[in-house]
């Protein structure tokens, strides 16, 4: 009985603060193997570290009267008091083992399906924090390496349509790479190149002179990702674009606006001269 309601107030206090009930039983599909074998390694590390905590710290401190009734009277007090205290964090604690061995099994289950395995062949899981007699120490399973890639996979055509742009952007049809980029974009929303497309498509329409809308383009480019790798010289450029729209002052605050935002950088190196140029204050 003791050692159950050992385990049960260390299950209680490892696992409480972060169980959502039956709900979190249920695995997403877009969990990949990997996140998996994570999720299955970091349960079996909780019940190691519960069985280091069923070691007590010292003597208990409950102050009792000396008196013969009086002592007896106050035994039976907190005795009764520690019966109820059981009792309510056992049946607390049976639910949430209940939980945790159903969310092993099902994790064990998906591990084998994605790996290709006999799921008949697969036994009962093991009741998280063990059964009376201890199990043997469960080896913790080691996530695969997870590959270093710079950033989001791209579908084969969304590469090649940019490639397309791209290629005729370099071979000078700057009108004919403004539309590819544009079309791009729309077709890709959201796309990890769409900032770029846009900034691209920017330098296309600059160098036709066509400097409303390079300067949507830039604005474009910017406000998709502000913080992406194109920001600073796309807000530079739009500061290029709206002086040479006229709009003398709203270069000035833009040009600003890349010092402010991307300090130390080439493109607040280069809206730094283009504000002395302009003679902005």
């Amino acid at each position: 009985m003791l050692k159950r309601f050992a385990c049960a107030v260390v299950v209680l206090s490892s696992l409480a603060p972060g169980w959502s009930g039956p709900a979190a039983a249920q695995v997403s599909n877009d969990q990949t193997l990997a996140d998996i074998r994570q999720e299955l390694s970091v349960l079996y590390v909780e019940v190691q570290r519960l069985r280091r905590e069923l070691s007590t710290t010292g003597s208990p401190q409950i102050n009792l009267p000396t008196g013969g009734l009086e002592r007896l009277d106050a035994l039976e007090a907190e005795l009764a008091r520690l019966t109820e205290k059981t009792e309510q964090l056992e049946f607390r604690i049976d639910s949430i083992v209940t939980d945790g061995t159903n969310r092993i099994g099902d994790l064990e289950f998906r591990l084998v399906e994605l790996e290709g395995g006999d799921l008949s062949q697969l036994g009962d899981t093991t009741t998280l924090g063990g059964d009376d007699a201890a199990p043997a120490t469960p080896t913790p399973v080691a996530p695969p390496p997870v590959p270093d890639t710079p950033g989001p996979e791209l579908a084969m055509a969304e590469q090649t349509d940019f490639d397309t742009a791209r290629t005729l952007l370099d071979d000078g049809q700057a009108q004919a790479a403004a539309d590819a980029f544009a079309t791009y974009a729309e077709t890709y929303p959201g796309g990890p190149l769409v900032a770029e497309a846009h900034f691209l498509r920017g330098d296309a329409l600059a160098s036709l002179s066509n400097w409303n809308g390079a300067a949507r383009a830039y604005l474009d480019s910017f406000s998709g990702t502000p913080d992406g790798p194109q920001a600073p010289e796309a807000l530079y450029k739009l500061g290029v674009a709206l002086n040479a729209l006229g709009q003398r002052d709203e270069a000035c605050l833009t040009l600003r606006e890349v010092s402010l935002r991307f300090p130390g950088g080439s493109a607040a190196v280069d809206a730094n001269t283009a504000r002395t140029e302009l003679s902005c204050p």
